[in-house]
């Protein structure tokens, strides 16, 4: 049994790379992000999707009610999806981190450096795995997508390589792209990274 899972950034917000929403609520999508949203929906309605999985988060859930909506298919909760907890960094700007030795140390040596009051990237891992495994079982031979959020997403795909952590960085997942995996029983096959509306369908 082989799930196809499009796993998928949510749109733009006004945070995105200005500052560490984390799990804060009230963090919705904004005009343009709104807009990448529409064009994804659009885009991959060609797909025959079973299902749309998202992440708890208003900004996640608004990118799956997109697609949901234009394609008739239910969107359920994947709260393993879930942005990363940035315990005390939660809200900060990353200039007010650039200076923080423990904020240099965790993007140098993700692998090993866990966030203060927060969760540590093998945790993401972890909690992620386990979530594409249920969707796995409930979606045999199907095609999903599932919208969850930038550094969750490029953790999944080092997982997915055998990469290590530290190369986090390596990886370019912007908002409303998409990267595909084929989860088999007893591996994972990356097929696509950083798709986005307006090129060809990406493969399933």
């Amino acid at each position: 049994m082989t799930s196809t899972v499009l796993l998928i950034r949510h749109a733009a917000c006004d945070h995105v790379g200005r500052r560490l929403a984390g799990r804060s609520p009230g963090v919705h999508l904004n005009q343009e992000g709104r807009r990448e949203a529409d064009a994804l929906a659009g885009a991959l309605a060609r797909l025959p999707l079973e299902a749309v999985y998202s992440s708890p988060l208003e900004r996640a859930r608004e990118t799956a009610s997109a697609l949901g909506k234009r394609l008739d298919v239910p969107v359920g909760v994947a709260s393993g999806l879930n942005e990363l907890d940035y315990g005390d960094w939660t809200g900060r700007s990353l200039e007010s981190l650039a200076d923080d030795p423990v904020w240099r140390a965790y993007n140098a040596c993700r692998s090993s450096t866990r966030i203060p009051g927060g969760e540590s990237m093998g945790e993401v891992v972890a909690r992620g795995a386990a979530e594409l495994e249920r969707i796995r079982r409930a979606h045999p031979d199907g095609m999903v997508a599932a919208v969850s959020h930038g550094d969750v997403i490029r953790a999944l795909l080092l997982h997915a390589m055998g990469a290590s952590l530290d190369h986090i960085h390596r990886l370019e997942v912007a908002p409303a792209s998409v990267s595909v995996l084929r989860l088999f029983e007893d591996a994972w096959q990356v097929v696509t990274t950083g798709w986005m509306a307006g090129g060809p369908l990406p493969p399933g």
